[in-house]
């Protein structure tokens, strides 16, 4: 596994970055999203802004994929927060430092926390591949669960 570190942008706007062990017990579910949702003509992406009720606040999605998910969380009775793309994870390959901003970070109602990945099966390449690899290892050293959907049906 490689070292793993955590950005993400504190409650007065600066971006700070932490080994990821750090950061095991922040509260990501109140997070603001690292990176801006940007709307271009012509772009395959489908960003937008979904107001989830389980929050009391609009939650970012990037693609229509995102959004179906997020709508099944929205009524998942087990999800207390949402927050879309809290943080960004940075390694190194061996080459070159990478990095990965997942979709969302969800707060259970038993306490627990779970990390989604929303991408379609047909969109995967090796590049993306090996991000979900480390971000499924990272999510399991900090005590977090890890979820990669390719569908909206959850499969």
């Amino acid at each position: 596994m490689p070292y793993v570190e955590v950005s993400c942008v504190d409650a007065a706007g600066q971006r700070r970055r932490r080994p990821l062990l750090d950061c095991a017990t922040a509260r990501f579910e109140d997070a603001v999203p690292v990176q801006p949702f940007r709307w271009s003509r012509g772009s395959r992406y489908f960003p937008g802004w979904y107001w989830s009720a389980t929050t009391g606040q609009h939650v970012g999605f990037e693609s229509w994929l995102e959004r179906d998910r997020l709508v099944l969380m929205d009524f998942d009775p087990a999800v207390m927060r949402i927050a879309s793309q809290p943080f960004r994870l940075h390694w190194h390959d061996g080459s070159r430092e990478r990095r990965h901003a997942p979709d969302y970070f969800v707060r259970r109602a038993d306490g627990s926390a779970e990390v989604v990945d929303v991408r379609a099966d047909d969109w995967i390449a090796p590049r993306d591949a090996e991000a979900s690899a480390v971000t499924r290892r990272a999510c399991a050293e900090a005590g977090w669960g890890f979820e990669h959907l390719a569908r909206s049906d959850g499969r």
